[in-house]
């Protein structure tokens, strides 16, 4: 059902940062059914006439793919260097597995071969070695996993997921690590940046965990603490700080609960619902308003489908924001708002509290007026 409602066109997948987005506003269903059958949603916003402006340019991806490609070249040897002062990595002890590059052909044989890694001890790890005294001991010893291959369960579909690596600190202990493009300067980055970096990096300790719960093996070896692995200042000399995403991952693992199974979602859908991109613009938008959206000005930052989803609530409370939507229940548009602030409008049950607030609010401004 979900293959049907994309089209004749490669699906496009689930990432760590759609999900963030996904789970930040669990109640849209329409984010929820598109990215489940792997719509292409800027191409489908740029065909119905409604294109969105965000993203990264060129030029920086290209930054970030060259810091990336710095940090990882000879055997992530500079990587190495930065992960020892805040994880206690010794590069000289560290192993080192490339499970090669994002490849929809090879999706299962590297989650296979993520499975496998993590099911044995990295390289070294409790092998038995000569302890000062003559003894043995378990050395736990260090490794890093370049891009492993996650699964996570999304309303109802599993999605894979590629963070950048999984570090083995020693003692068997795993830490998910993000490479940034963005800057650390004097010690400070950009909030919204190292925000959304947190969420990103949540949804990857969360996969991890369940993967190791899958295996046997205790979830809490993956550690809440993150690795973030930055350009210091306005050079491209690295900068790792560790962030706690403990309060992103309780968030995460609340809304995840929270999203309705996209199955049911699409099998309520009227006959003839399609999102192919090869279809007539009013086509693709009457199946677009078949799906309920819960639009918020900050989809604009975080959603393709924004610029459209805005148009279509103009005149709404919602489009106002969250804050005026929960304090205004039952108050669908900005017309009823005025109307019962004035009021000349007859306030339902589930409007009374709502009216009361409203006019409450008019008579301040009047008085400031």
């Amino acid at each position: 059902m979900l293959d049907r409602l994309r089209g004749d066109v490669p699906a496009k997948r689930h990432n760590a940062r759609t999900i963030a987005a996904l789970t930040g506003n669990p109640g849209c269903s329409r984010r929820a059914v598109l990215d489940a059958a792997g719509v292409d949603k800027p191409k489908l916003a740029e065909h119905i006439g409604f294109p969105m402006g965000f993203g990264q340019s060129r030029f920086a991806l290209a930054r970030g793919n060259g810091f990336e490609a710095m940090l990882k070249a000879d055997g992530c040897l500079l990587l190495l260097s930065v992960l020892s002062g805040v994880l206690g990595i010794d590069p000289g002890d560290a192993g080192y597995d490339d499970l090669g590059a994002d490849d929809d052909a090879t999706l299962a044989a590297r989650h296979e071969r993520t499975r496998q890694l993590l099911t044995a001890p990295p390289s070294g790890h409790g092998a038995a070695q000569p302890s000062p005294s003559g003894g043995e001991a378990a050395a736990a010893r260090a490794a890093l996993i370049d891009h492993p291959l996650l699964t996570l369960d999304v309303a109802g579909r599993t999605v894979f997921l590629e963070p950048d690596l999984i570090a083995f600190q020693a003692r068997g202990r795993l830490h998910v690590v993000e490479i940034k493009s963005f800057a650390i300067v004097d010690d400070q980055a950009d909030s919204a940046k190292v925000s959304a970096a947190a969420v990103q990096a949540a949804v990857y300790v969360l996969a991890l965990r369940r993967l190791l719960a899958e295996l046997g093996h205790d979830p809490a070896l993956v550690s809440h603490d993150v690795v973030l692995v930055c350009p210091r200042d306005f050079s491209l000399t690295p900068q790792a700080v560790v962030i706690d995403v403990r309060k992103q991952l309780a968030t995460l693992k609340r809304q995840l609960t929270r999203l309705a199974s996209v199955s049911e979602l699409a099998a309520g859908l009227p006959a003839g619902t399609s999102f192919d991109v090869a279809l007539p613009p009013a086509e693709l938008v009457a199946s677009l308003r078949r799906v309920e959206a819960r639009y918020a000005p900050e989809c604009l930052s975080a959603c393709e489908l924004a610029v459209f989803c805005r148009h279509e609530s103009a005149g709404s409370t919602a489009a106002l924001g969250r804050p005026v939507r929960d304090a205004l229940g039952g108050v669908e548009t900005v017309a009823e708002a005025l109307e019962l602030a004035a009021g000349t409008r007859t306030p339902t049950e589930e409007q009374v509290e709502a009216a009361a607030l409203l006019q409450a609010a008019a008579r301040l401004r009047a008085e400031i007026g």
